[in-house]
């Protein structure tokens, strides 16, 4: 079944923020839009706002004044819910309440044809629940947009328990046919998106529990090093606090307590003390006017090495030699297991391990370890921490090399799997596992988590960049040295990397 022509009228159920936005969508990809809410001003209202974005549209010259006209004109306010008769799509956006979209939904069955698909934009309820009292659930799936719905690429297409299979692929093409990125999902709780986003906040507030790092310093180095467009604070701040803390509650309640989803205190405590974000002017940062922009904390200056010895192969920081080779940093090489050998110190990649347990277990020279960047050749920023056992020249000296390379750096206490790299080992651990749960396949939650949360790289891609043995190994690194059950690799991950495989079956290259 392909996607609904253009002539087929679309109906939108709810004319808040999100049934708005779809209304414009449905529209500007010339569908004729019924609009309905319960309010009755409601659609007249979202109609008024939506002119006033495409007049916004027209002003920066990205749209014509007689195709804004022409978009708005196909939108039509609704009053009652027979006016939606006829609709070959109905698309629901009312409040997050099972037994009131249970009721729509039965209405909407019986208003609308047998061949008309039911969707819903719910970002949590569970497909098959929603569809289970129906006579035709076959005709019922998730069809769960983004906030901004007219900027936001990605649509998640979630088929329940008894979605038809020729039903998903019909929102599907139709998603596409709108001009959005649609992504085939299995109805689970927090979906694909909510669900494989959760160790980007949660790693940030245990990282901020443990007083790793103070929350600037964090979210500069998920920045710059990590390359994502905004920290993990700055984020939650930005979406409320509040919102947060309900999404994570609910997923880790969804799914049995288990610890992967484990909500953090500090969280609940800022729910409680009202400080939710910019909407309340507090929350990790402050917005009160005239509160000062907080900074990242920078090492001090220190003197940049006449000589650096690498020994094996660097891994994902092999393009470091480049660098210092720019920095006219004499480069030797030496065979070894993958390091950066000053006279003051051994530099390694972060492996989950702490640099203290690590250098008790391998002697030598004072270790310091190394987080993940994004790309080594160009990140501006690098965490490094230094074992407790090692001398304060060696965090000096490694200061001073990264520094000769052009890179501010930001000393954190010497955690498990530091910012980046136990942050990336996370999501990417969570994508292994929704294509191993068979929730998406790898190109949708690559896909998914770059279109709806600008991640620079998709988590199951970064993960074989890396090295899936690497990640792996961080996991189990970082599990052992809490104890807990949250970082257990996903089995997939695991299997892939013994295989020395990745997903698409194209064997890693060979290490130097």
């Amino acid at each position: 079944m392909p996607g609904l022509t253009r002539e087929m009228p679309i109906a939108i159920i709810g004319a808040g923020t999100m049934g708005a936005g779809i209304a414009q969508v449905a529209a500007a990809a010339g569908h004729p839009v019924l609009l309905f809410d319960a309010r009755q001003d409601a659609p007249a209202r979202a109609i008024e706002q939506i002119k006033a974005s495409l007049a916004r549209l027209v002003e920066r010259k990205r749209m014509t004044e007689a195709d804004a006209s022409a978009l708005a004109a196909r939108i039509r306010p609704c009053t009652a819910l027979a006016d939606l008769k006829g609709a070959g799509l109905a698309i629901e956006a009312i409040v997050e309440d099972m037994a009131i979209k249970k009721a729509l939904f039965t209405e909407l069955e019986s208003l609308l044809g047998p061949d008309a698909v039911l969707a819903t934009n719910t970002s949590s309820l569970s497909i098959t629940e929603l569809a289970g009292g129906l006579k035709r659930p076959e005709r019922v799936a998730g069809m769960h947009f983004f906030n901004p719905a007219p900027v936001m690429p990605l649509v998640e297409i979630i088929r329940g328990f008894a979605t038809g299979a020729d039903v998903a692929q019909t929102v599907f093409d139709t998603a596409k046919a709108w001009g959005k990125k649609p992504v085939h999902v299995k109805s689970t709780p927090g979906f694909l998106g909510n669900r494989v986003a959760r160790p980007f906040y949660g790693e940030a507030l245990r990282t901020l529990e443990e007083s790793a790092t103070d929350v600037a310093t964090y979210d500069a180095l998920i920045r710059e090093a990590g390359g994502f467009r905004m920290g993990a604070f700055e984020l939650l701040d930005l979406v409320g606090i509040d919102v947060n803390w309900a999404v994570t509650n609910s997923v880790h309640d969804a799914y049995f307590h288990d610890p992967r989803y484990k909500p953090f205190r500090i969280q609940g405590e800022m729910v409680a003390a009202g400080r939710l974000g910019r909407k309340t002017k507090l929350g990790f940062y402050d917005y009160r006017e005239g509160a000062p922009p907080p900074q990242p904390q920078d090492a001090a200056p220190a003197p940049a090495p006449a000589h650096v010895t690498i020994e094996g192969d660097l891994g994902p920081a092999a393009s470091l030699e480049g660098r210092a080779d720019r920095a006219v940093i004499a480069v030797r090489r030496l065979p070894g297991a993958g390091a950066l050998v000053l006279p003051e110190c051994r530099l390694v990649l972060s492996d989950g391990r702490t640099a203290t347990e690590r250098m008790a277990q391998e002697g030598g020279a004072p270790l310091v370890l190394f987080d993940l960047a994004l790309d080594y050749a160009v990140a501006p920023r690098i965490a490094i921490a230094a074992a407790d056992q090692a001398p304060r020249r060696a965090l000096t000296a490694a200061t001073g090399f990264f520094q000769a390379l052009g890179m501010k750096i930001s000393v954190v206490d010497d955690i498990p799997g530091l910012i980046v790299m136990r942050t990336v080992a996370m999501l990417s651990n969570f994508g292994f596992d929704a294509v191993h749960a068979g929730i998406a396949d790898a190109a949708g939650v690559d896909l998914a988590m770059q279109a709806a949360f600008n991640y620079p790289l998709g988590p199951v891609t970064w993960a074989e960049r890396i090295g899936l043995a690497h990640v792996a190994a961080t996991l189990d690194n970082i599990a052992r040295a809490y104890g807990e059950d949250r970082y257990r690799a996903s089995p997939l991950l695991r299997r892939r990397a013994a295989a020395g495989l990745t997903l698409s079956g194209t064997p890693f290259p060979t290490p130097r």
